[in-house]
């Protein structure tokens, strides 16, 4: 597919959490290394298999010892991904995966904290869990498959098909609308927030390299197709004749600029500001002229413009989605804080343990129950 296959200004890719506190190993790793020997069950044909093959590849780079990593999972199709790394791994509750991840990276800064979730894990039962850990901020790795239906249970509709789908559950049709999980992350205020394809091995690689290196919540949407129950929900983003108009890369640093070449081999239309509506639209480079294209800002405090390109991407049928790093600024971590606060309160009394929890339980109002 014609995206980006470098992503810029990334940082290095050191593990972001408790750097100088996580063991790095004296050797280099190899995929097979994080391998398990369990037998991977999905179906012909799943993206997800492409998805762990990128992971695999990927975790060696960040040079952490693999009793060093944890990958937490809730329920469906993409949640068997622990059984097939060879690190520490939960497969967890429904929808809760997120909050327990918290739990883990607040309690164990030399700790790798990944979540591996759905559309349907993540944004139904799973959707306030979602929301509140990219609003405190806590150091993890959010994955988010989205196959735009439920697979594990055979094919209902989900939080991100499309209006109008018809599935087991929607014989007629769904009246749901569907969410745009990136707007979500940015609208929760998300530090990272970042979209990229099962199919594209080099991009997704990318992006899990921007995602490890950052400090705080990184949540990566990954295209996922399922060929069993939603096949081809990609593929405008994926056809030879159709991905130069349907992907619409974001590079930092770098004009918006999509679609065939034009008579200057030059992509031919572009991200302008909207007048009207105060958000983004697309326009023809050779009307507007290249100076009106927006340059790509994953920086930008502000996510005003970040969200208003997270809306071009159709409700529907996926015509155009914008593919990349959205975001990518930093702000305090909740774990981080967390941990201040406990060596703040340790540091400030001299007693010994015993004594302080004596005074803790009997602290403020206290009643004798005769």
């Amino acid at each position: 597919m014609t995206s980006p296959t470098t992503v810029s200004d990334l940082g290095t890719p050191a593990f972001r959490s408790g750097i100088d506190l996580v063991p790095t190993t004296d050797r280099p790793q190899t995929g097979k290394e994080f391998t398990s020997d369990q037998e991977v069950r999905w179906c012909p044909g799943c993206g997800d298999y492409a998805v762990l093959k990128a992971v695999q590849g990927f975790l060696p780079d960040l040079g952490l010892k693999r009793e060093n990593i944890v990958f937490v999972s809730g329920i469906g199709c993409s949640s068997r991904f622990p059984y097939y790394l060879d690190t520490y791994g939960m497969h967890s509750i429904h929808g809760r995966a997120p909050s327990i991840a918290t739990g883990i990276a607040t309690a164990r800064e030399d700790l790798s904290v990944w979540v591996v979730t759905g559309d349907g894990d993540a944004l139904s039962i799973g959707g306030n869990h979602l929301i509140h850990a990219l609003r405190r901020n806590v150091n993890m790795t959010i994955l988010l498959f989205n196959n735009r239906i439920y697979g594990l249970t055979k094919g209902q509709y989900s939080p991100t098909s499309e209006t109008g789908k018809v599935t087991k559950s929607t014989p007629s049709g769904s009246i749901d609308h569907p969410f745009n999980p990136v707007s979500l992350a940015l609208g929760a205020e998300a530090s990272f927030v970042a979209r990229t394809v099962d199919s594209d091995r080099k991009h997704l690689t990318s992006v899990l390299s921007a995602a490890a290196a950052h400090r705080g919540t990184a949540l990566v949407e990954i295209y996922q197709n399922c060929p069993i129950f939603n096949d081809g929900a990609f593929d405008d983003l994926k056809g030879p004749d159709t991905k130069a108009d349907a992907i619409i890369p974001l590079v930092h640093g770098e004009p918006i600029l999509f679609g065939a070449p034009d008579a200057t081999g030059q992509p031919a239309k572009g991200l302008i500001r909207d007048s009207l509506t105060g958000g983004v639209k697309v326009a023809q480079v050779a009307e507007v002229g290249l100076e009106s294209v927006l340059v790509h800002d994953v920086h930008n405090p502000d996510p005003t413009t970040a969200f208003a390109i997270s809306r071009l991407t159709d409700a529907g049928v996926l015509h155009q989605s914008p593919i990349g790093i959205f975001r990518q600024v930093q702000r305090p971590t909740y774990d981080d804080q967390a941990r201040a606060q406990i060596a703040d309160a340790r540091a400030s009394s001299t007693a010994p343990a015993e004594d302080r929890l004596t005074a803790l339980l009997n602290s403020g109002d206290t009643w004798t129950v005769a």
